[in-house]
């Protein structure tokens, strides 16, 4: 059943990248994997305002070009080509050849125009694409509207991910009903600025690439840009929206009385997905939500919320069910924020740690039950300023050791 959220926005159960109208998608075995799907491909009926939002790690691998090149041109896409296995960056000018010829491939094979087809795929860095095998993979791609077909794409994009991600969510926007779905891979080198994963978005709401980018960038920076596994960026990794239009709206605009209520929707989009990457962070058994109150400012509130969930100590305590809250003042007091020291309230769930900087008395035993649960809430209160933000992450397992030690093997 749909799960209304607000008085305007409801979750579609089971919403994925296919919820919006005109889009149809396809996964595939190429063999660039030894058994899984490792290929897959989005597709708009019609052509789609685009906009994207990249890794800013210095070695952008040649698919985040590629697109780059492609969105820059008209600002519309109408498919987006992904593999997975090989991250075709550090390749040089061989990589950028191939990423060209991907695109150049998919426009073939759906008689789309060249620039209308964005490029992007993860994995291993370093290596090169077999092309024989992701020129039969794109021939063999059909893509279709069911429900087997997101699943298909959400599988080809996957590396280390133990589960797959996956969203939908509609709104009524002047009498017309907005859907957005999406689908997302990542679970490891998550330190997104923007972004260490890959995130694909479809719409069928009628607006301008232009738009449409300021509102991505502005939405990821309160939700796929306030999450962490490791701390480290990837060389790849994007979101990408596509926008058809083909609900029919009046165009939305920052003007339109209706704006506010697309922002949501996309918010609610990407916060869905950003929380299911820290959730299957590598190795990772618990998500652990921080909310910082009282800070000078929005922005000091997420910085600090994002340190304390990005700190090691504090995410190996959590692994280990210790509510160890002196992790938690370190990592707050390591930044530059605005903090009275005598002011700071703390809570780990329900239990109250620190109060005014001052250590509460608490059951360790009730402590430890709260902490050996799948979600995990640390609240923050700095007692300076009208600041708020939150932040995602996970705890630091043994086996996230054991997964990157032999990533290539």
């Amino acid at each position: 059943m749909p799960l209304l959220l607000t008085n305007k926005i409801v979750e579609i159960e089971n919403g994925n990248i296919l919820s919006p109208q005109g889009f149809t998608t396809a996964g595939v075995h190429a063999g660039l994997r030894y058994a899984k799907k490792d290929l897959g491909v989005i597709i708009s009926e019609i052509p789609a305002s685009s906009a994207a939002v990249y890794t800013t790690n210095q070695f952008q691998a040649a698919p985040l070009k590629v697109t780059q090149e492609s969105i820059a041109s008209e600002g519309f896409l109408q498919a987006v080509v992904v593999n997975s296995a090989c991250a075709n960056a550090c390749t040089g000018d061989r990589g950028y050849m191939d990423a060209l010829k991907m695109r150049s491939l998919t426009s073939e094979k759906f008689n789309i125009k060249e620039h209308y087809v964005a490029v992007a795929s993860t994995g291993v860095i370093g290596e090169y694409l077999d092309m024989d095998k992701i020129t039969n993979g794109i021939e063999s791609l059909s893509p279709g509207k069911l429900n087997s077909d997101a699943v298909d794409f959400q599988t080809a994009i996957l590396t280390t991910d133990i589960v797959m991600k996956s969203c939908g969510y509609t709104a009524s926007i002047n009498g017309r009903t907005i859907t957005i779905g999406g689908a997302a891979k990542g679970s490891g080198m998550i330190h997104p600025n923007m972004a260490t994963m890959l995130g694909f978005l479809t719409t069928d709401a009628a607006i301008s690439s232009e738009n449409l980018s300021a509102a991505l960038k502005n939405v990821t920076t309160n939700t796929f840009n306030q999450i962490t596994v490791d701390g480290d960026t990837s060389t790849n990794d994007m979101v990408l929206v596509m926008a058809n239009g083909m609900a029919e709206n009046h165009p939305l605009t920052p003007d339109h009385p209706e704006w506010e209520t697309f922002i949501e929707l996309l918010t609610k989009a990407c916060e869905k997905l950003a929380k299911q990457i820290a959730m299957d962070g590598e190795g990772a058994t618990k998500l652990v939500e921080v909310e910082v109150l009282g800070a000078k400012d929005h922005e000091e509130a997420k910085f600090i919320a994002k340190q304390i969930v990005g700190s090691n100590l504090v995410k190996t305590a959590i692994f280990g069910a210790d509510a160890n809250w002196g992790r938690i003042i370190g990592a707050i007091g390591q930044t530059n924020a605005l903090i009275n020291p005598h002011r700071v309230d703390i809570a780990i769930g329900p239990i109250q740690m620190l109060k005014n900087s001052v250590p509460c008395v608490f059951s360790e035993n009730e402590a430890r039950g709260y902490l050996n649960q799948p979600f995990i809430k640390i609240l923050v209160d700095l007692h300076v300023g009208n600041g708020e933000g939150k932040a995602w992450g996970c705890d630091l397992s043994y086996n996230y050791v054991k997964i990157n030690a032999s990533y290539r093997s």
